[in-house]
């Protein structure tokens, strides 16, 4: 593939909520461009961009891929994501390697829970963007709905520069607002308008959107407010000028219009890409991670001119190819069988055997100018995140903040030969899947995997199993309880054994006091006079650190304490530091008795869009898991219901959910805060515990 300037190269994403048509149209695009002999659909598997076993079964987008383009002399790199609720956190990673981004609406549904969250994202990347509306082609798909439930969701800036031509089953092209010309397809064909004239029935409402467009852009800007005074419109020159400038400053998202499996409107899409929408080398510089008093720069121009710097955004972990790095050449020229130095790492990599992915496939290049995307194989240190470049002008890139995962599920390998293969499969999904967690639980000795949510867990065990060949089993999900106390306790803990020869000795004295949620654990060292020598007094924290990870009540970590140590006793020959451990943790347990414990719960922030006629059972049900009623919106014929709801009372409400609105209903969630655990349900938790320990359970 031939090696592009970055003044020639459009970086662009896709976001959108799932189903809204992202990888139909990414295929359409190809297609069109000639990057592909055929038009790619989604339901036969035969899409670029969607090409791992899970994509092809669910029929969905799992991970963020790249889909090239050339188009005239500009190689378009479109990052296809997914807007499922749970691999959302994929098209965050993604948005640092664009320099804008397209936000896909589905003409039928409108704005959706997961359009709302990724344009979020645009704005924290500060992404200039367009918006396209897709699937014009379907039953019930308008445009006039569709305006109004983007105005209503992003505000006035939202404004068309095309209209459909035809609707549903009767689209067949697209008006310019800013040539004011037509531009007609035919359905399924290779993608190219034939241009003509504005049809008769639509020159009325075409101009009035064109005098809108006018209006819009001439707002910004006094020298075509001027103009649009004196003649009452705005050249086409400066039309086109003044949207260009409108659309990089973020205060115009014009809309377009498209159908994927149509192939219709894709070539316009691109050339408003190309001509509309930055080059990664007319951004600003890129801002660095900022360490004071090192002497490391603050930003780096994207110019090829400037030292070689990379930021890995990606990474995939292939069985056959070894772990593949994804990255954007933020400055400089990276060249093949180069030598770069990972700054995050502080570690060598040679960059051997560079490419270019389109979709599944490597395409080899001889080098990459700053503003491409690239990727290279078998990296040894290098994971998502990290900055990569010359030695001798190190530079390092903003990571992007992911929030924790929501739901833990234990796993059980299924025989010992799964058992032994377990933890190198998971290691490598979780250098792919940056909100994979997998850990031991201590007290259980079960094995936990963290993740967004059910679906998510149920993927990374279906990639076990296809790619590592590792059967296991999902138990039930762990929720993350926490203890904590309400009250105040003054202990001692002593510990004293003889055995004969040198015994154990070990006693201290302790106050305990609750903090305030989110304050984990404080120790205060308040020994004076040598009551304890100072080379113990770090073994009774780690004694009472210990004592609170195993919990006290049901097994939980102890949280939100401080622990002050004010006193205690020792002996010369007898005491050294597993007795003054031993001695923290009997006082923990002392005091634990007499601070009044409590469990905590994790209550998730959960919010839930449904079709109106649901809210009424959507808000029962609510209650009927404890849940609080944060606040409701209505938007387009849909409900949204925000409530704080405890995570145990969540575990299986994506199937609930189904069940109650007939599939129509869809859900996010996030971790809140933790909160205490109603008495009733303590006490069931605490007894089950009890129960699993074979420890008595007291009558009432």
């Amino acid at each position: 593939m031939k090696v592009y300037e970055g003044a020639n190269i459009r970086n662009i994403a896709l976001l959108g909520h799932s189903h809204a048509g992202k990888t139909s149209l990414v295929s359409a695009m190809l297609f069109t461009a000639g990057a592909t002999q055929r038009l790619g659909r989604v339901d036969e598997g035969t899409t670029v961009t969607d090409f791992d076993e899970e994509e092809i079964a669910r029929q969905m987008s799992l991970a963020t891929t790249i889909g090239i383009a050339e188009w005239g002399k500009t190689k378009l790199n479109l990052l296809d994501t997914p807007g499922f609720n749970m691999f959302v956190h994929e098209a965050e990673l993604a948005l640092p390697a664009v320099e804008s981004a397209a936000v896909v609406v589905d003409g039928v549904s409108g704005v959706e829970v997961m359009t709302e969250r990724v344009w979020d994202y645009a704005n924290e990347f500060e992404l200039p963007r367009i918006i396209v509306g897709t699937r014009m082609d379907r039953e019930r798909a308008d445009a006039g709905r569709l305006m109004e439930s983007l105005g209503t969701a992003f505000g006035r800036g939202v404004v068309q520069v095309q209209l459909p031509v035809g609707s549903e089953k009767n689209l067949s092209g697209v008006i310019d607002l800013v040539k004011m010309k037509a531009f007609t397809y035919d359905m399924g064909g290779n993608g190219k308008g034939r241009e003509g004239e504005i049809p008769a029935a639509m020159a009325e409402a075409a101009k009035a959107a064109h005098e809108a467009l006018v209006e819009l852009i001439a707002e910004g800007n006094d020298a075509l407010m001027e103009e649009f005074f004196d003649k009452g419109t705005i050249g086409e020159e400066h039309l086109v000028s003044g949207l260009r400038e409108a659309v990089r400053d973020r205060r115009v998202f014009p809309v377009l219009y498209c159908s994927g499996l149509g192939n219709i409107g894709t070539d316009r899409l691109m050339e408003f890409i190309i001509d509309y929408l930055p080059a990664p080398t007319s951004r600003a510089p890129v801002k660095a991670v900022m360490k004071p008093n090192n002497g490391a720069p603050q930003s780096r121009k994207v110019a090829d001119s400037e030292p070689c710097s990379m930021y890995v955004f990606k990474t995939v972990s292939d069985p056959f190819a070894g772990r593949i790095s994804f990255f954007k050449v933020y400055s400089g020229v990276v060249k093949n069988d180069s030598t770069v130095h990972n700054y995050t790492r502080n570690s060598p990599e040679k960059l051997a055997h560079l490419s270019v992915m389109q979709g599944k496939n490597a395409v080899a290049v001889p080098e990459l100018r700053a503003g491409d995307l690239g990727a290279v194989a078998k990296l040894r240190d290098t994971l998502t995140g990290d900055s990569l470049g010359e030695k001798a002008a190190a530079i390092e890139f903003p990571q992007v903040s992911l929030p924790e995962p929501a739901i833990t599920f234990a796993v059980e390998p299924r025989t010992r030969a799964d058992e032994d293969k377990l933890s190198n499969g998971i290691h490598k999904l979780m250098e792919e899947d940056p909100m994979l967690r997998f850990f031991r639980d201590e007290q259980t000795k079960e094995f936990l995997i963290a993740g967004t949510g059910q679906q998510h867990i149920e993927v990374v065990v279906s990639k076990l199993k296809k790619r590592y060949h590792t059967e296991v089993n999902l138990k039930a999900p762990k929720v993350p309880y926490r203890e904590t106390i309400r009250g105040h306790a003054d202990v001692q803990g002593r510990h004293k054994k003889q055995t004969g020869g040198h015994g154990q000795y070990g006693d201290c004295k302790i106050k305990m006091d609750p903090l305030p949620r989110g304050g984990n654990f404080e120790f205060v060292n308040e020994i004076f006079g040598g009551s304890i020598p100072r080379n113990f007094i770090p073994a009774v924290e780690k004694g009472i650190l210990e004592a609170a990870q195993r919990g006290y009540l049901a097994g939980y970590p102890v949280v939100d304490f401080r622990v002050t140590l004010y006193d205690g006793s020792y002996h010369d020959v007898d005491s050294n530091e597993l007795s003054f451990k031993t001695a923290g943790r009997i006082a923990f347990k002392k005091a634990m008795e007499v601070a009044k414990p409590t469990l905590l719960e994790p209550i998730m922030h959960v919010e839930i869009t449904v079709p109106d006629e649901f809210a009424g059972a959507i808000m029962g049900d609510l209650n009927g898991r404890r849940g609080r009623i944060q606040g409701m919106d209505n938007k387009a014929g849909k409900t949204i219901v925000k409530a704080e709801v405890p995570m145990a009372e969540m575990l299986s409400y994506g199937a609930d959910l189904t069940s109650m609105t007939q599939g129509r209903g869809s859900f996010h969630m996030e971790m809140a805060h933790y909160d205490v655990c109603p008495a009733l349900v303590q006490e069931k938790i605490v007894t089950a515990y009890k129960a699993s320990r074979g420890e008595e359970v007291e009558e009432e």
